[in-house]
């Protein structure tokens, strides 16, 4: 048995799925028919190529990771079995769901082409086994990162899916203090316990040049350092750390033709962003010899600067309104899971760091 990232994929996966699944997770009611009514409906009359190829597709990857988990746990025979029956329940859980919205339309079609899509994830999986895929990256994973690194591997993976939802500061995730704010004030709104809050006395100014290239350098530092909590060696850490910054400035970029048009991709590489970006790939290269817990340490410290600084800067009405069209566009589901993403990731990665330097300690 193995500790495999895989699992905490899955389970990250199947988050994905559900929200894809029950979007906008409103006006739930009974319409009066069974749950289970779409399993003997006749086929939907009308559909495309594209539908066909999306069920499928969206749920073979969580057929891999629960099969790839499950050889990786020591449960190989049973895994391509198992991984099926799991999607296949998942999709019929949530179709059964869909007939509580009515924004959504359940489909037996969906179901057939989710579980479809399960099997052959898994079967994937499975050949990749047989092939000796699995146990290679198995040989690969130990000799490049340390044993308890599954944590740390998820988070790294999350964070380009992070940077995809545009953020007002290039790299800038966890900007969430002013919504909370707002969101807090509207709660406490006609109670008592408004006059509670705490309240600015001075309103958020937008960042000066030298806070947004600290904010650049950090937001590209910091996955370099938590990637060396689990690296083991120096070098293997300088071509990790070129990789991460070189699939950041990737993802913003990508980020940037969604927002505004393919024209303004690079809009956001401005000085501040070219200076950050460079001196964050020369602190790395720095930084490359030291022992984990002082890169965790470092982590520690860079997400709180980070935070505290990124957070002093309020949303500008141009920013708003880009978030508008985002939030109204024709993918709104995946790309408002890159939001939630994008707002929580540094606090999951403060939360992964912490455990990772006690855990440590207390084997030490």
């Amino acid at each position: 048995m193995h500790k495999t990232s895989a699992w905490p994929l899955a389970g990250v996966y199947l988050g994905l799925l559900v929200y894809a699944s029950l979007y906008p997770f409103a006006e739930w009611r009974d319409q009066g028919i069974l749950p289970f009514a779409f399993l003997w409906q006749p086929w939907p009359k009308y559909w495309t190529g594209f539908d066909v190829a999306i069920n499928v597709a969206g749920y073979a990857p969580f057929g891999f990771l629960l099969a790839a988990s499950a050889m990786r746990s020591g449960r190989g025979r049973q895994a391509v079995l198992m991984a099926a029956l799991a999607a296949g329940g998942v999709s019929l859980l949530l179709e059964t769901l869909q007939s509580y919205l009515p924004s959504r339309v359940a489909s037996n079609l969906d179901f057939a082409l989710n579980a479809l899509g399960g099997w052959l994830g898994a079967v994937l999986a499975a050949s990749l086994e047989r092939m000796g895929a699995l146990a290679r990256w198995s040989r690969i994973r130990e000799r490049w990162f340390v044993a308890d690194a599954r944590g740390g591997l998820v988070l790294l993976c999350l964070w380009p899916v992070a940077l995809l939802f545009p953020a007002a500061v290039p790299l800038g995730l966890g900007q969430v203090m002013e919504r909370l704010e707002a969101a807090l004030a509207g709660l406490l709104h006609d109670t008592p316990f408004l006059d509670w809050l705490p309240v600015r006395e001075v309103e958020l100014q937008p960042l000066i040049p030298a806070a947004e290239l600290i904010c650049v350098l950090l937001g590209a530092l910091i996955p370099c350092l938590l990637g060396y909590c689990i690296i083991r060696s120096a070098p293997r850490r300088a071509l990790f750390a070129l990789g991460i910054i070189a699939t950041g400035i990737a993802a913003t970029a990508l980020s940037w033709a969604l927002s505004y048009g393919p024209a303004h991709a690079w809009g956001w590489f401005g000085l501040p962003a070219q200076v950050g970006l460079g001196a964050a790939l020369c602190l790395a290269m720095v930084l490359l010899p030291l022992p984990h817990r002082v890169c965790a340490a470092l982590v520690l410290l860079g997400v709180g600067i980070y935070l505290a600084v990124l957070n002093q800067a309020p949303t500008s009405p141009y920013f708003a309104q880009t978030l508008s069209t985002w939030e109204q566009g024709r993918f709104i589901r995946f790309h408002g899971l890159a939001q939630w993403l994008g707002w929580l990731w540094p606090y999951g990665t403060l939360a992964y760091v912490l455990a990772l330097v006690w855990g440590r300690g207390a084997k030490n």
